[in-house]
């Protein structure tokens, strides 16, 4: 007989009592038996989310040995790779092992099946057996270990008619362009910061799809190279290198480009702290900024918004909508030109 679960998983909570997985400071990652509502997943890959493997990486001075002891204490402390420093996870990629015995016939999944987990890491039971191989390029690691998924994560089965890295890619950031696509409506001018990235270039794509002709749509890009790729896709219809560490300069050079309206809505998908207000200052008094960068502080983006007295709406950027896995494996299907460039970069 299998343990009964709770279905978020506060049964595997160590430290503190009461709290969910994902505040909790230590889970419990024991492998070894299952509770009647989990999915044991034989994990191949974690994809560490933007910010955390960015941060990760600066503090072992991008040196690949510190960057796997650093990955090695965080599970070891925590059970769980919930990044100390910045909060946040990622996702895996892995084969579905075994199935607690209150989910058959509940779950379409089966033994064998071929997952990407769709909740955080930082609040997912992992073992890390070893680290076999960093591809720092795209925030991915290849390992043996094995993962928990509990009764009310969310996943997706990895497509059959596309490579698994090229899928895993494009579903880590998978709400970033479903929520780009419910925010954006025809007309709008809308500006992505951090355009140039994995989720940037997505959001740019179903922006420019729901702004059509009447709409506009802005890419700010950290480097020459990013916005040398943004323009030679097409998306959008105005993009420039900017330091989104800069508002008064940003929103200046967002005023001339938009002849003093601001952005409708503006994205920010960036890596770095320090981004809240060129996102605000850019933005129109009655707008929506929405936060799908970890790095983003509440803190920072509601008193800086008070302090310049910005009338915005801020949404913080859950990683989940509806549909958003088959919103974003879509736009790799439709658009030949964006899934050769995260071919190149991902896959």
């Amino acid at each position: 007989m299998m343990k009964k679960g709770n279905k978020y998983g506060t049964h595997r909570v160590i430290e503190p009592k009461g709290v969910l997985p994902q505040p909790a400071n230590k889970i419990d990652n024991n492998m070894d038996e299952i509770y009647d509502n989990e999915i044991l997943i034989d994990v191949q890959t974690l994809n560490i989310d933007s910010a955390s493997f960015t941060d990760i990486s600066n503090r072992a001075d991008h040196n690949p040995e510190k960057i796997k002891e650093i990955m090695l204490d965080i599970v070891a402390k925590q059970g769980k790779h919930r990044n100390p420093w910045t909060g946040s996870g990622g996702m895996l990629l892995g084969t579905v092992e075994k199935i607690g015995d209150a989910l058959v016939g509940k779950t379409d999944l089966k033994v064998g099946d071929k997952i990407a987990t769709l909740v955080s890491l930082s609040l997912t039971p992992l073992r890390i057996d070893k680290i076999k191989e960093i591809r720092a390029d795209v925030d991915q690691v290849d390992i043996d270990g094995k993962a928990i998924l509990f009764e009310s994560g969310i996943y997706a089965k990895i497509p059959t008619d596309m490579p698994e890295k090229l899928a895993l890619s494009a579903l880590d950031v998978a709400g970033a362009p479903a929520q780009t696509a419910k925010l954006c409506k025809p007309g709008d001018i809308v500006l992505i910061i951090g355009a140039g990235g994995k989720s940037g270039m997505l959001c740019c794509y179903e922006a420019k799809k729901r702004v059509g002709v009447t709409g506009k749509v802005i890419g700010m890009c950290h480097s020459e190279k990013s916005t040398k790729r943004m323009q030679d896709l097409g998306f959008c219809d105005i993009v420039f290198a900017g330091n989104a560490n800069d508002p008064v300069a940003m929103s200046q050079k967002i005023e001339e480009l938009t002849n003093g309206h601001m952005a409708d809505v503006c994205i920010n998908n960036v890596n770095v702290p320090d981004t809240e207000m060129t996102s605000v200052l850019c933005t129109k008094n009655d707008g929506v900024v929405y936060f799908f960068s970890m790095a983003t502080s509440f803190t920072k983006a509601a008193l800086g918004a008070e302090g310049v007295g910005s009338d915005v709406t801020m949404i913080i950027g859950n990683g989940y909508t509806k549909g958003h896995a088959e919103i974003t494996l879509q736009e790799l299907r439709e658009c030949e030109k964006l899934r050769k460039v995260f071919t190149e970069l991902y896959a």
